[in-house]
Formats: C-alpha cells, sequence, structure tokens
C-alpha cells in the first residue's frame, strides 16, 4: 500500500486563541474547515516561546536543551537537523521539500556562518540553489519576511528576495513595502503597508506550494513543510486585508493590568533592566529591544495596552496577516483537492509559538509563559483521522515530528522526546497527563539570566525559574486570565506538577554559542 503524503503547515507567533473556531472574530474560514474535517487540540503548547528553538524542536522532535539550540540567534547544527524527521523521510524514499521561513539558523550574525540563512553567506550559494537544507531536498526560503522598516535590499535574502527583485523593480516595491497607508495612529510596529499582495510572502509562499504540489505524481509520497512567516510582528498587514478587520470589532484582552507586584521578580527586571553587556552592538540590541519590550516613555516602560485606539489597530492588522495566510491556505487545499490528493495526505497544522496583544500589559513575546504566548493551535486531518474532534489532553508542537515518523510508518533513529499524537487521534484510551517547555535566556539579548521550565495540564501551568526558585502558579479553570499567582499558596497540585518538571530526560548538552541575534 502506498505510503501517505506528509503536509505541514505552520505559521509564525500565532496565538492558538486567534482562530473562528476558538470563538474569535477573526476570519479563517479555511483553517476552520479544516478543523471541522479533523481533529484539533485545544491544550496544544509550544516547546520553546522563541522561533529558533521552537521550530528545531519540530524539526528534531527534541527539546531545546537537548538539541542546543536554547534561544534565538543559537543556530542548529546540520548533522542534527539532518538528522530530523525530514532526512528520515527522505532517507525512507519520501520526497522532502520546504517552502517558506525554517529559521533554523540565524539571520542577522557577526560573521559569515556558512548557512543559507545567514545575512553575510547568502552569496556563497548558487542563484539556483535550492538545497539540500535540514534533511530537505528542496528549498525555497522566505529569510527576510519581518522587516521593520524595509524589505532586504540586495544582496540580502534568498529565493522569495531574489524573485521580487528579478523584474528589476525590486527598489520600488521596496519603497511601497515601507510606505504606510492610512489611518496610521501611531501604534508599534504596525501599518498598513502599500506593497501589492500579489508581492506579499505570504502569497509567494502559497504560489510556490502550489506550484510544487502540481509537479508531484501519485508514485512517490512527498513530504512538504509550508512554512509562513506570518503573523509575526511587524503587523505591516497589505491591503485590502489590512481592512479586512475592523478595529472597533476586534477581540482584545480582558485582562491588560500589569501587576508586578503579584508576578515573579523577572517580570519587572524583563520591562525595566537594560542589557547586561553595554558593549552589545548598539543596532543590535535596539533592534531587540524593539521586538520584545515595551516603548519607553520618560525613562520608564509604557503599559502600551493602555492605549487601546493603538492596540485595536495592532490586532486588526495581526487578525489580516492571519487571514491572509488562511487564503493561501485555502488555496493549498484547493489544490490537492483538484489533484486528488487529499484522501491520500495528512495535513498537521500548528505555529511555533504565540503572541502577546495586550495580556497583562504586555506586547509581543518574553520570558513570561501566558497563555497567549504559549498556547498554539494544533490540527490534523486526513485518511484515518476523526472528524471534528476536539481533544483536551496538553500536547506540544514538538511533537510534530514524532506523529509524521508514526504515519509514514518510519521508525527513529534517536530516542525522541516527541512523542506521536496519533494514539490520542484514534482514541485508544490513551491521555496525556502534561506538556513540557524549557527556555534558556540569553542574557545579551534580554538582560536577564533566566533558566525557565514550565508545565501545563488540563488545568494548571506551572512555571519555575531554576536559579532563584521562583516561579508562576495558575489554575486556568478558575483563573483563566492568570489573574492570581499561587506559587506561595500551599496547593496540593504544585508538588505533583514540580515532579513532572523534574521527570524530564538528562539529556541536556552544553549549551551552543550565539552566531546572532535572530
Amino acid at each position: 500500500m502506498r505510503r501517505k503524503n506528509l503536509l505541514v503547515i505552520t505559521t509564525d507567533q500565532h496565538r492558538g486563541d486567534s482562530f473562528g473556531f476558538e470563538g474569535c472574530i477573526v476570519k479563517t474560514p479555511h483553517l476552520d474547515e479544516l478543523a471541522y474535517a479533523g481533529t484539533r487540540f485545544s491544550n496544544c503548547i509550544t516547546t520553546n516561546a522563541m522561533c529558533q528553538p521552537a521550530r528545531a524542536s519540530m524539526l528534531t522532535g527534541l527539546y531545546p536543551l537537548t538539541h542546543g539550540v536554547i534561544d534565538n540567534g543559537i543556530d542548529l547544527p546540520p548533522e542534527r537537523g539532518e538528522a530530523g524527521f525530514a532526512g528520515q523521510m527522505s532517507a525512507s524514499g519520501y520526497k522532502t521539500a520546504f517552502i517558506g521561513k525554517a529559521h533554523f539558523s540565524s539571520y542577522n550574525t557577526f560573521e559569515p556562518t556558512g548557512t543559507p540563512e545567514c545575512n553575510k553567506s547568502h552569496l556563497s550559494y548558487d542563484k539556483n540553489w535550492r538545497g539540500p537544507y535540514m534533511g530537505f531536498e528542496n528549498v525555497e526560503l522566505v529569510v527576510l519576511g519581518h522587516e521593520l522598516k524595509e524589505m532586504a535590499k540586495y544582496p540580502k535574502g534568498k529565493h522569495y528576495e531574489n524573485w521580487l527583485r528579478k523584474d528589476g523593480n525590486g527598489e520600488k516595491k521596496l519603497e511601497l513595502y515601507g510606505k504606510k497607508l492610512p489611518p496610521d495612529v501611531g501604534a508599534i510596529q504596525t501599518w498598513n503597508s502599500a506593497l501589492p499582495v500579489n508581492w506579499h510572502h505570504s502569497s509567494w509562499i502559497g504560489n510556490q506550494v502550489v506550484n510544487y504540489l502540481n509537479k508531484q505524481n501519485k508514485k512517490t509520497p512527498f513530504c512538504l513543510w509550508a512554512s509562513f512567516s506570518d503573523p509575526h510582528l511587524p503587523m505591516d498587514c497589505p491591503e485590502p486585508w489590512s481592512r479586512l478587520h475592523h478595529p472597533d470589532e476586534v477581540d482584545i484582552p480582558k485582562f491588560r493590568a500589569r501587576e508586578l507586584e503579584k508576578r515573579p521578580w523577572w517580570h519587572r527586571a524583563y520591562v525595566e533592566n537594560k542589557s547586561v553587556d553595554p558593549e552589545m552592538d548598539k543596532d543590535i540590541y535596539n533592534h531587540e529591544l524593539s521586538l520584545t519590550r515595551l516603548p519607553k516613555r520618560n525613562g520608564r516602560a509604557r503599559n502600551y495596552s493602555d492605549n487601546e485606539k493603538q492596540l485595536r489597530h495592532t490586532i486588526a492588522n495581526y487578525y489580516g496577516m492571519i487571514s491572509l495566510v488562511d487564503h493561501n491556505i485555502g488555496r493549498i487545499m484547493t489544490t490537492l483537492d483538484d489533484l486528488g490528493l487529499s484522501e491520500d495526505t495528512i495535513i498537521l497544522f500548528t505555529s511555533d509559538h504565540g503572541d502577546w496583544l495586550g495580556d497583562h500589559g504586555m506586547m509581543f513575546k518574553g520570558p513570561m509563559f501566558y497563555e497567549g504566548l504559549l498556547r498554539v493551535g494544533m490540527i490534523l486531518k486526513g485518511p484515518g483521522i476523526p472528524k471534528n474532534y476536539i481533544c483536551h489532553d496538553p500536547v506540544s508542537n514538538m511533537d510534530t515530528a514524532a506523529t509524521l515518523m508514526d504515519y509514514a510508518d518510519i521508525p527513529p533513529t534517536y530516542s525522541l522526546h516527541s512523542k506521536s499524537l496519533r494514539p490520542l487521534i484514534e482514541q485508544k484510551g490513551l491521555s496525556r497527563d502534561y506538556a513540557y517547555g524549557e527556555w534558556d535566556l540569553n542574557p545579551n539579548h534580554w538582560g536577564l539570566d533566566l533558566k525557565l521550565r514550565v508545565v501545563r495540564t488540563k488545568q494548571h501551568k506551572l512555571t519555575l525559574e531554576l536559579n532563584s526558585g521562583e516561579g508562576e502558579l495558575y489554575d486556568l479553570k478558575e483563573d483563566p486570565h492568570e489573574t492570581t499567582n499561587l506559587f506561595e499558596e500551599n496547593v496540593s497540585f504544585k508538588r505533583e506538577l514540580e515532579d513532572m518538571i523534574n521527570s524530564r530526560p538528562k539529556d541536556e548538552i552544553q549549551p551552543l554559542q550565539p552566531s546572532g541575534v535572530h
């Protein structure tokens, strides 16, 4: 019997509640269709709240402290990436491909690293280069999809960026990308971009995936990872998608107060402290701050979410970016149907991590595992997968690796932390007690030296900081907005959650050294 095709679709920085099927106002008709036609997981968390560690875990099926990518700015070693699910699929006869944002390696580095994603190594690769890379035989990369001011000028970038420039109008497109269309209410990292949607990277990824599928035959199974770069900040949504959701109608957090006195010490330190390395490259430092911290006024952190008009504009653009991705996912699903591939294809959708959109007075992402950042979507659809089934067991986006290999009938060549979702999907009476995540922050990036561990059950979430022994504990059933930290309370379930964290396999390695900032 022919093995099933495998299609992985991911988004970037996509909250687990920002789907139509979650009751959110965001328009996601095609993802809703995918969810209702398959099985979705309501309590899926990320293994790490940053792009590179999370993506490395999804590929390798290992926790960050085992594959070594503990924070952004650290490259996944090629030998570890090639041993991941894509490399094992390729060795077993699958055609493997990657289209979109990989971020297995750093973009901005101090010296050339030799990877196709490095801004100082791009030109060492021939313009016709298409892989291999991290176990994928064929790759087409969006390298610089998140630009704060303008899109990457030559020679920066790879396949998408080169395509954007190939007609000789690259400079015009760069100008259009950074041009702000009205209204502009001053929201941080938010503007309605004048770049036509057909030149946008979400459209390009959709086009390339459709083209790839049209070239497939039914004799050889494929494993394709389609990785959309949005809705990652900045919120630079193009028209007409930037106007799809009216700011007055978007969902805003019900709890937007920043009550630092009720939180662990690093909450205040993260918001107010500067880098531990004052000699750090100023451009890189300022870039990191712009991505991760709240804007400041008079030297003090400003509660951005207090300005509801700005917050609504940001969320409206965030929703527009999601809807544009959803539109292209619809094109991909239609192509599968038209080619007669749907009945032979397992589709897995997830994201690398979520986002803060005013939660607790915070924006974007940082070292506090609130649900907006920690929880992501997870959907599977395909032959043998129950329709319109919701699994409430806690799982991880890292489970991508084991799940794909299970459906491909490929035994892993090494011990995985990742666990297949197939037994939960097929409802064989099995269940999961918890999902786990970890993050050792690079103090040069964050101004903080933290070793965070988080465990999530159906009802509770515990975060421990190993250096200080302090933490956060929330009862998500009784306190869904995470307003009451129970860490210092005498609660019976705290020890059980600590034991879950301590049960992590003792296979950590010496942390790898940073090569860049992201």
